[in-house]
This record gives structure tokens, sequence and C-alpha cells, in this order.
């Protein structure tokens, strides 16, 4: 499995998951740029995403649902705040109404993932900000350690 930590931090208000791959810094870059590819892989097994709109620019948007094994629409929204391309990028995440709009049931939470070559393999650490430790709490509560870390295990199938 790539995920090799994860971390909760109450005091920081993080939870930070790294994870690391058997392909190039470049090739694991695809997997957040392309749409297609990120489909494969956000949202754990049995909860596959589809992305209706991916503005990968900063300032762009994307808006995403994923959809559960009883048919259940799980919609969200990030908009990119930074893009260092291959090795880094950031986003406001959160969850959306039906419409697809940002919802503020829950605060959203701002993401930093970062890409680094180790040898011929990249490690991803992918940091995620919460507005409070209620929110932070929420989240961990719903199953967000678990979730990602299926989901990011996921990537490998992806890259190969």
């Amino acid at each position: 499995m790539p995920v090799i930590d994860a971390q909760k931090d109450a005091d920081a208000l993080t939870l930070t998951f790294v994870a690391e791959f058997d392909a190039g810094v470049e090739r694991v870059w695809q997997v957040w740029e392309d749409p297609r590819q990120l489909e494969r892989w956000w949202g754990p097994p049995g909860w596959p995403a589809t992305f209706t709109k991916h503005e990968f620019v900063v300032g762009g948007i994307c808006r995403y649902h994923m959809t559960g094994p009883d048919g259940t629409k799980a919609p969200g929204w990030w908009t990119f705040t930074a893009i260092e391309a291959p090795h880094r990028l950031e986003f406001d995440d959160g969850f959306a109404d039906r419409n697809g709009e940002p919802s503020n049931a829950i605060p959203p939470t701002h993401a930093v993932v970062t890409l680094e070559a180790v040898g011929d393999r990249t490690r991803m650490t992918s940091v995620s900000t919460f507005a409070s430790l209620e929110s932070l709490e929420q989240m961990a509560a719903l199953g967000m350690v678990e979730g990602m870390t299926m989901a990011l295990g996921q990537i490998d199938e992806v890259l190969r």
C-alpha cells in the first residue's frame, strides 16, 4: 500500500498523508492534472468520482461527485490556489449542494500537495488544514483518514 504515514494533529488542525509511488514525479503529477485519471482514484473504493469540471489553473474550479454503491451522490468542489508543476498544488476543498455549488454545512479545508523524488520513486505529501478543531474532528468521524488512505491506495493501478 502506498500510504506510509497518516497523522492527525489537533494542535495544528491538520491531517497529513504521506504516500510513495513507483513512478517519477512528472507521472504522479498527471494523476492530479488529468481529470480522467483523477476519477480513477479520488474517492475510496466503491465511491468512484466523476469530475464534471476540472480547471487546472490557479483560480480554477473543480466540481465533482462521488457515487456510492447504493447510488447516493456526494458532491464536492475545489478551487486551486497555487500550482507549481510538477511539485506542488494547493486548493480549497469542500462539500457541495446537489447543484454542485459550495455548501457551508462543513467548513472547507485547505489542501497542500507536494511531490518529491525519492530515488526513482515519488513521495506525495498531502496536508489538509481545517478551520477549527470541531471541523477536523467532524471529518475524522466521517472517515476521512480511512477514505483518503484507501483512495491513495488506488493510485498504483492508475500509474500502471
